[in-house]
């Protein structure tokens, strides 16, 4: 199996795993709160972030791809997020859920269309600084994973 390939399916089925995990939580579950640091950030709020920063971030693996422009040094996370948030703030919970299996099978095509030598393709990452693309996908999935054990804490 090529390293784009395994990429691609690890990418899916934590995809999948997220998603079936979303899908059985209950209306009073979603208000659950994870983050309280600063702004609190609920279930929901986890799920919005999933969307909102996957989708910023495979536009942005794109841009260094063919142009070798990652982000910017003034770039903020928290910004962005905050950004974000109030982007998708009124959206139902089930939208977000369906926004999300949207954005990570876009990712998914994404990965599958790279050339073998473009995972080494060095661009500026907003969380990891300079790294090169394989590096970045891998971070799509550990990145939802880390947030999905503050949930599953927040369940307990």
């Amino acid at each position: 199996m090529s390293e784009i390939t395994e990429l691609a399916e690890k990418l899916k089925i934590e995809g999948e795993r997220m998603a079936a995990f979303f899908s059985e939580l209950t209306d009073e579950q979603w208000l659950d709160e994870v983050y309280t640091e600063g702004e609190t950030w609920t279930i929901r709020n986890v799920l919005s972030h999933f969307v909102t920063s996957e989708r910023g971030l495979i536009r942005l693996f794109e841009r260094i791809r063919t142009t070798g422009e990652g982000a910017s040094e003034d770039f903020s996370i928290d910004r962005y997020n905050a950004a974000q948030q109030e982007k998708t703030k009124d959206l139902a919970s089930a939208e977000l859920l369906e926004q999300y299996k949207q954005v990570r099978a876009e990712a998914v095509k994404w990965v599958t269309g790279l050339k073998d030598e473009e995972l080494d393709i060095k661009g500026r990452h907003p969380f990891l600084g300079e790294t090169v693309i394989r590096e970045m996908v891998k971070m799509l999935y550990l990145h939802n994973q880390l947030h999905y054990r503050d949930v599953k804490r927040a369940l307990k």
